[in-house]
């Protein structure tokens, strides 16, 4: 790679041909201010926040958007410069609500942080301002657009990294809005509530569907039993929304906060991540030994399932029929534990924590009943839960560890893999080896489909049988494996999916922020923390082996297949057209 020199606040800076301005001055430790950026996916210079001097430049230029040349002198932080990022961010307040202390981002707003940072007390700029209505009528996520900047990184989030294409710009000049596809309500587009545009915003214009006051209505109730469960990505991402480190695994001190919030029982969904790859485990050998339909893909994320539904809908048959570890806790929660408990399930009220938005749609799919109730009746997502603690005043450190109660609080290893993308894919690998060979697998660790690549695949010897098998995380990613699919060209026996990139750990409910640096410190917590478990095999879960004695019967028999599979819909990619 060839390299240039050049000036930066007066250091002489060595550069790699055809880096931009900012990433130079990124690498040498100069902070360049910015809005609308993220790296690699919306770098167009429009909210000009970014904006530079350049020796001999006839105006100042976006640092974003400028690559660096031989000679080149900048100047990151003259008058000229900090008059203008004033303006620029002052015109924008103009146009922005003002109650800041209501706001859900209060305090992880861009917006309000680069205001502080610039030393803006006051605004120039009176006028017309921009009024619409918020919408709040999606399952997952609310648009509030008198909050957006128009910033565009819900749009290139959502069309380059998802490939969904649930947002566009409208309008022109000072009336231009971003807003989903003609301009109907987010619930009438073909949207995956993937949540990923929330994590894109820099500002409250776009936030998950808030339902903590139900939860504490609900704990309130003395006529209500409130049991939770928490996702396996929780306990390595939660501690950051009490101000603990990224990557802190803080399993014992979540149960204890849970409990100390009012919830009367707290179980893992790691319980049920271990069912299903018992269920998925044998759906799989099921479709191998009679000829089912292969590559048979998992159907644990709830936004690929969403997406697969409007996107693919006719490889339907594809998705394992398994529910997710969620719905298939919900319904236990309803039956299995209701019975055990000896209480009534009409006054049980499963919670659910989950990294993840989708997940309020998906409990609120209207298959989602097979206990005879809405087997999931509240989820929250891990910034919502951090709301909570922070209202009880609870703080982590004090807290001892305490174990989840049973019998719904027994897992794996292999459970708690799920919140990293390749974590399903590896688990199954562990119990359809050993169930498929009757042999005991002598290496766990399945290298070649964990990690934040896109797309990852390998070959697996399970017996005499080479099993070939693909890992997708993003939804542009899954998007590739499908047109392969379509074109009859994937060789594979079974395929993972998760709609986010990394997986649940950079999920659409994940605390702000959520980057690269980030998902990777969250997922050497989940590796970690496999790595401490006594047992790292689904199918050795002492738990698991008991609700199969005693309650379902056997994997994918009747009693299982009726409580913890299900069905799918075929959905339009345009909705609103074809009503």
């Amino acid at each position: 790679m060839s390299t240039v020199t050049l000036t930066i606040d007066g250091r002489e800076i060595q550069a790699e041909q055809g880096d931009t301005v900012l990433e130079t001055a990124k690498k040498a430790g100069i902070h360049i201010p910015t809005l609308c950026y993220l790296e690699e996916i919306n770098e167009i210079g429009a909210c000009r926040v970014c904006v530079v001097e350049v020796e001999g430049g006839k105006a100042l230029q976006t640092a974003c958007t400028t690559p660096v040349a031989e000679g080149m002198k900048i100047k990151t932080a003259s008058p000229a410069v900090r008059h203008a990022r004033k303006i620029v961010v002052e015109l924008l307040l103009s146009d922005h609500p003002s109650d800041c202390l209501k706001c859900i981002r209060n305090q992880n707003c861009e917006l309000q942080s680069l205001a502080d940072d610039l030393g803006i007390r006051e605004i120039h700029y009176e006028g017309e301002r921009n009024q619409r209505p918020i919408d709040d009528l999606s399952a997952s996520v609310v648009r509030d657009p008198e909050k957006c900047i128009n910033c565009r990184r819900c749009i290139s989030t959502c069309n380059d990294v998802q490939n969904v294409y649930a947002y566009a710009m409208a309008e022109r000049g000072f009336k231009s809005t971003v807003t989903p596809v003609f301009e109907e309500p987010l619930s009438e587009v073909a949207c995956t509530n993937c949540g990923q545009c929330i994590l894109a915003c820099p500002t409250g214009a776009l936030h998950e569907k808030d339902e903590t006051e139900k939860v504490w209505e609900a704990l309130a109730d003395p006529e209500k039993h409130v049991v939770v469960q928490t996702a396996p990505s929780a306990r390595v991402s939660i501690g950051e929304e009490v101000g603990m480190e990224p990557g802190s695994l803080v399993t014992g001190k979540l149960v204890a906060a849970l409990r100390r919030i009012g919830f009367d029982r707290v179980f893992d969904t790691d319980f049920t991540a271990d069912l299903t790859i018992l269920e998925e485990g044998h759906e799989f050998l099921q479709r191998l030994e009679e000829g089912g339909t292969l590559p048979m893909i998992t159907s644990c994320s709830p936004g690929w399932v969403k997406y697969i539904e409007h996107f693919y809908p006719d490889y339907l048959d594809h998705l394992s029929t398994a529910k997710s570890p969620q719905q298939m806790f919900g319904t236990l929660a309803k039956t299995f534990y209701a019975e055990e408990a000896g209480i009534d399930p009409k006054n049980i009220v499963s919670v659910s924590i989950m990294p993840c938005t989708a997940k309020k749609f998906e409990a609120n799919r209207p298959e989602m009943d097979d206990s005879e109730f809405q087997d999931v009746d509240v989820v929250l997502t891990n910034r919502e839960l951090g709301r909570m603690f922070r209202e009880a005043g609870v703080k982590f450190e004090p807290l001892p560890d305490e174990e989840y109660d049973n019998p719904l609080g027994i897992s794996t290893g292999a459970g708690l893999i799920f919140g990293s993308s390749g974590g399903v894919m590896e688990a199954a690998l562990r119990t359809v080896y050993e169930v498929l060979t009757g042999e005991t697998l002598e290496k766990l660790d399945f290298e070649g489909v964990r990690g934040l690549e896109g797309i990852k695949e390998c070959s697996v010897l399970v017996g005499d049988l080479e099993v070939k098998v693909a890992v997708a995380n993003g939804l542009g990613n899954a998007h590739k494996l499908m047109e392969l699919i379509s074109e009859g060209k994937a060789d594979y026996h079974f395929i993972e999916i998760m709609a986010c990139p990394g997986g649940c750990i950079g999920g659409g409910g994940q605390p702000i922020p959520t980057n690269q640096e980030i998902k990777e410190k969250r997922m050497a917590a989940i590796y970690s923390g496999d790595k401490g478990m006594k047992i790292r095999k689904s199918h050795e879960s002492p738990a698991i082996k008991e609700i199969y004695e005693k309650f379902l019967g056997e994997p994918i028999g009747e009693k299982s297949h009726k409580l913890l599979h299900t069905l799918y819909t075929k959905r339009s990619k345009f909705p609103k057209l074809e009503e």
